[in-house]
């Protein structure tokens, strides 16, 4: 018995047809919901493995964009730092324009002013302090240390001389060197009234003044001297000084800038400097000189007073070297707010400078109390060599910084904030561990197998980086000095700039061009693999019109076996 259905010729052709219609259906179906033609290796192995090869490099294509991208946002960072860096460095420019012209308009000199009205004094000689021959003494050295030789190196006041008569008399004084001297001839010294009536004496030419007051009556130093100075307005910086071997002196020294820097610091051995770590016992007064600079004694200290009230002692013996005297002054919370100390080797000369618009005087002695027979010899300003007095005490000098010392020291502590900043701001340019002003390099890669790529150097643009100095405002040479590092470091900041710049160019150039490779390679991919939708949408609709007719033809087929049923 057999289970087969016997098909006839027409229904078994009909219904193959069918089967036919169907698969093409099932095919045109899968591409309109795909969109592919060929999606598979087995629809057409030749277009289906090209098209997965462009896929892959504009996938690579695209990844390497997203690095061309953050390329780009760390040069702008980079570009963003240096318009910061270029507002800060011009601030500093400023500063030291201000400071330039504080100096250039005769603002920074050694002048001094008292604090006694005096405008309208017909005789001198009836103040309390000031009696008939009581004199005004003068040294006065140059800007390179040479003490001068002055027409008249006193000033005597006479009984019945009236404040103008002193002033004409002091502005008299010239300068009697020799022909040599840039000054001879000229006057030396500028004596005149304020708007107050207060009696100011400045030193003409950027020199250093030295004035004693020495009264005609009672012993040098003494209390005559003292009154003199204080009738004269000058009590609150006139101090008694030790001139050695007991002798004494009311006096000081003022400076035409903001800094006490010493004499050359030598060593025993000819032609070398003392360095930093040279024993203070160890330093010559000369080039291979036998005369020490600095004889301790068992209890030596050194003495610095600051505007006559914050007095802060060094203690000094056979083992200590210059470094100590600088670290005494930088360390102690007493004096580093006003002072700041330095030793350049390269000069051997000893620094003592105003860190504050607060400092007016500052006053420098070696303690000989208790037998002391310590010696220090600094050599600032006109008399600083302080030797064993023998009285006990302390001997020293006073020494009252430039008019405009307030206004530079001011200056300088606003050019450091600036520096500050930069390097601050240096640091804060980092984007993603990668800082181009901090000297960080930048590799772009420009192709999906990274053959290509462009190095974008970085630069260190710190303050040291840009070779800008800590300010140092103390003369017209260095303000000039810092103006041109001012200056460099401007044309370094725009040739970074500029470098910067012309990477940035090329890298955004790159990224439009990876940009329009990756659409191409996409496009070319699909031509190879995506279908026409109207053509595949118009096979469909054909396939379903054969597939119906088939249908009708295959029920046509069946009737002439449904005939047979009309037997029974």
């Amino acid at each position: 018995m057999t289970t087969e259905v016997v098909l006839s010729a027409a229904l078994r052709n009909n219904l193959l047809s069918l089967q036919r219609t169907q698969s093409n259906i099932d095919k045109a179906q899968q591409i309109l919901s795909t969109g592919l033609r060929v999606s598979s290796a087995l629809d057409n192995p030749q277009n289906f493995f090209a098209s997965q090869s462009l896929k892959n490099r504009s996938s690579d294509l695209s990844r390497m964009l997203d690095g061309i991208g953050q390329s780009i946002q760390t040069i702008k960072a980079a570009d963003a730092g240096v318009t910061a860096l270029t507002k800060l460095v011009d601030q500093a420019d400023s500063l030291v324009q201000s400071a330039r012209e504080a100096i250039t308009d005769g603002q920074v000199q050694a002048s001094v002013t008292g604090n006694t009205k005096l405008s309208g004094v017909q005789n001198l000689t009836t103040l309390s302090g000031i009696a008939d021959t009581d004199a005004i003494e003068f040294v006065i050295k140059n800007k390179d240390g040479v003490q001068l030789t002055l027409s008249s190196a006193s000033v005597s006041i006479a009984n019945n001389d009236s404040i103008d008569q002193l002033i004409s008399k002091i502005n008299d004084i010239t300068d009697n060197t020799g022909s040599t001297s840039a000054t001879n001839g000229e006057e030396l010294i500028k004596a005149e009234l304020d708007s107050e009536g207060r009696l100011r004496i400045t030193a003409l030419h950027g020199n250093t003044i030295n004035i004693t007051f020495n009264s005609s009556t009672g012993t040098a130093g003494g209390g005559t001297d003292q009154a003199l100075a204080s009738a004269l307005g000058f009590s609150n910086i006139a101090k008694v000084t030790t001139t050695g071997a007991a002798t004494s002196a009311v006096e000081f020294t003022a400076i035409p800038t903001l800094k006490l820097e010493s004499g050359v610091f030598y060593t025993a051995t000819t032609g070398t400097l003392s360095s930093a770590s040279t024993l203070l016992t160890a330093t010559r007064t000369t080039d291979g000189g036998a005369t020490a600079r600095f004889a301790t004694a068992t209890t030596s200290e050194i003495d610095i007073t600051v505007n006559d009230r914050t007095t802060v002692s060094i203690a000094f013996d056979a083992t200590t070297t210059v470094q100590h005297i600088v670290d005494g002054i930088n360390t102690n919370p007493s004096l580093n707010k006003l002072l700041k100390a330095s030793y350049d080797e390269t000069t051997g000369k000893l620094s003592i400078e105003a860190a504050s618009s607060e400092v007016s005087t500052v006053r420098i002695a070696v303690d000989e109390s208790a037998g002391n027979t310590a010696v220090a010899d600094f050599d600032f300003g006109v008399d600083t060599q302080f030797a064993a007095g023998g009285a006990g005490g302390t001997e020293g000098e006073n020494f009252v910084f430039a008019t405009a010392a307030a206004t530079l020291a001011r200056l300088e502590s606003d050019y450091d904030t600036v520096l500050q900043q930069i390097d601050q701001l240096v640091l804060d340019s980092n984007y993603r561990g990668v800082n181009l002003l901090n000297g960080d390099d930048l590799t772009t890669f420009m192709n999906e197998d990274r053959s290509n790529k462009l190095v974008t150097k970085g630069q260190v643009l710190s303050s040291a980086g840009l070779a800008i100095e800590d300010a140092d405002f103390s003369t017209l040479t260095k303000i000039e000095s810092s103006q041109s590092e001012v200056l460099a470091a401007k044309e370094t900041l725009r040739g970074f700039g500029s470098t910067i710049a012309n990477s940035l160019s090329i890298i955004q150039t790159r990224q439009e061009f990876s940009t329009s490779l990756i659409q191409f390679l996409n496009e070319g991919s699909d031509k190879l693999v995506a279908a026409d939708q109207n053509e595949e949408g118009a096979k469909l609709l054909a396939l379903q019109t054969r597939q119906q007719l088939g249908v009708t033809a295959l029920s046509l087929a069946a009737q002439s076996q449904q005939s047979v049923l009309r037997l029974f």
